[in-house]
């Protein structure tokens, strides 16, 4: 198999985060319904919600695989960090939470960071 291209290796890698990101959202949202002890543990690991946030995180690695296969690990990791942007818009829009400006400020510098990684490739 040839080697993709850069801008299809960055999509598997931004698919990969993405996912990872609903997984994250999904575990929260479920969450919400359990109590931590013995017993709610037991049904946290027995929920069909967390399960299937068990799935995409496992969707998610083998995506990444992929990716990783075909660039360095020192760009394919920064680059999964798009995560934490992914996990903010989830966060303001279906969560509901307040994103400040220290925060958003946070987020721009991952967003700077990842173009200037990119740029490396």
């Amino acid at each position: 198999m040839d080697m993709p291209g850069i801008a299809f290796v960055i999509a598997t890698i931004l698919l990969a985060a993405l996912i990872a990101a609903v997984a994250q959202y999904i575990f929260k949202r479920t969450l919400k319904e359990f109590k931590f002890n013995v017993s709610g543990i037991y049904h946290v690991l027995k929920n069909k919600m967390i399960l299937f946030g068990l799935f995409l995180y496992v969707v998610s690695l083998v995506i990444y695989l992929f990716a990783l296969k075909y660039t360095p690990l020192s760009f394919a990791y920064p680059t999964f960090a798009s995560a934490f942007i992914f996990i903010a818009v989830i966060s303001k829009f279906y969560l509901n939470e307040r994103i400040g400006m220290l925060r958003a400020l946070g987020i721009g510098l991952v967003v700077i960071g990842i173009c200037v990684i990119a740029f490396t490739f």
